[in-house]
């Protein structure tokens, strides 16, 4: 049985608009792996005492993500093409599923950061980092202590200085999805990624998501503070927004760009929607419980259903729009795509390890 269905509709639109547009190789640079026996009971229960640190759409997606999973999803929505990607695990299960991640590493070659705990000593965080022949870190709020609220995290208390201070010195990457109501240009976002990367500058830091400005009153004037910091790294993952696409490409520039996913939540089937400043997905009935229980999902008729496709195809329409407005050459499309990220992992690789 497949993992999944690829109807008529998903051949269609790859074939007629995303085949000829995408390169023969792709690098996902932000791909979640986990397996669900390390996890178990983790996704059924809120983050902390009832409070969720996260929205509850991406749970319903898929249970876990084994590494043949992931590849096995690459080869079924990008016939052709040859994908690897960057990963990291999630959901919980830190110590095992970190372990499996490392491991899946090793067995593919496909490089991998940490999974980290702001709680750890900079000590504990190189010595993890290291054991795993990990490039960075990745970390979340809900890695932070209970009694913050939600809408009250702070950058640093995910990423904490003396954790920055080991990536610094030994030049890792630092994937960061940025905590706060305001997303990309919250004023306090905006002031720590400031702060970070002057007193960090070796640090490989990537905007997860461009910032979470998945709707164009996230941007704001996010560019006029981002713009002074030319070094750092931005990934689309999960990210429809032609004009938040757009807008990251015209001031950081094609080289500081790089294609993600967020898999396997990236194989729902949805529609993204701007409405009141947030955003919606549209799905199939029936497909992912009850949508009532998340507010940025509404179902739609069976009819409509048929004209929906996999949200990765939808991430990459929003790009191909935004490439076609912004005249970008194939060569820029190769770079976001490819080039960019392997680029940084090879200079996150070398500084670590001298390879």
């Amino acid at each position: 049985m497949a993992l999944f269905e690829v109807t008529d509709y998903d051949r269609k639109v790859y074939e007629e608009e995303l085949k000829d547009f995408l390169p023969d190789k792709m690098l996902d640079v932000h791909t979640h792996v986990w397996l669900d026996k390390y996890a178990a009971g983790h996704l059924q229960e809120p983050d902390h005492g009832g409070t969720r640190r996260s929205v509850l759409w991406p749970t319903l997606v898929a249970l876990d993500d084994s590494i043949e999973d992931l590849q096995e999803t690459y080869r079924l929505m990008f016939p052709g093409k040859k994908v690897s990607a960057l990963m990291f695990t999630s959901r919980g299960g830190w110590e095992d599923n970190n372990r499996y991640v490392s491991e899946c590493s090793k067995k593919t070659g496909w490089p991998a950061l940490y999974y980290c705990d702001p709680a750890e000593s900079a000590a504990e965080l190189e010595k993890h980092i290291r054991d795993g022949h990990f490039l960075g870190v990745k970390s979340y709020l809900n890695r932070t202590p209970k009694y913050l609220p939600e809408a009250e995290i702070r950058v640093f208390d995910f990423f904490p200085k003396n954790h920055l201070e080991v990536l610094d010195r030994i030049g890792g990457i630092a994937m960061l999805h940025i905590p706060r109501n305001g997303r990309l240009k919250d004023p306090v976002n905006l002031a720590q990624i400031e702060e970070l990367k002057h007193e960090f500058p070796n640090v490989r830091l990537i905007i997860a998501h461009i910032g979470r400005a998945y709707t164009r009153g996230d941007v704001g004037n996010a560019f006029e503070t981002l713009d002074k910091l030319p070094d750092l790294m931005y990934d689309f993952s999960a990210n429809c927004c032609e004009y938040s696409i757009t807008e990251v490409i015209r001031h950081a520039g094609p080289k500081h760009v790089m294609f993600g996913t967020d898999m396997p939540i990236l194989r729902m089937r949805t529609h993204r929607i701007e409405e009141n400043g947030t955003y919606i997905n549209l799905v199939p009935p029936g497909l992912y419980g009850d949508p009532s229980a998340d507010p940025h999902l509404r179902e739609v008729s069976a009819e409509e259903a048929k004209k929906i496709t996999f949200f990765a195809y939808e991430e990459l329409l929003a790009f191909k729009r935004a490439s076609k407005t912004l005249n970008l050459t194939r060569q820029d499309i190769e770079d976001i795509m490819y080039n960019n990220a392997a680029n940084m992992i090879a200079g996150a690789r070398k500084s670590i390890y001298g390879e």
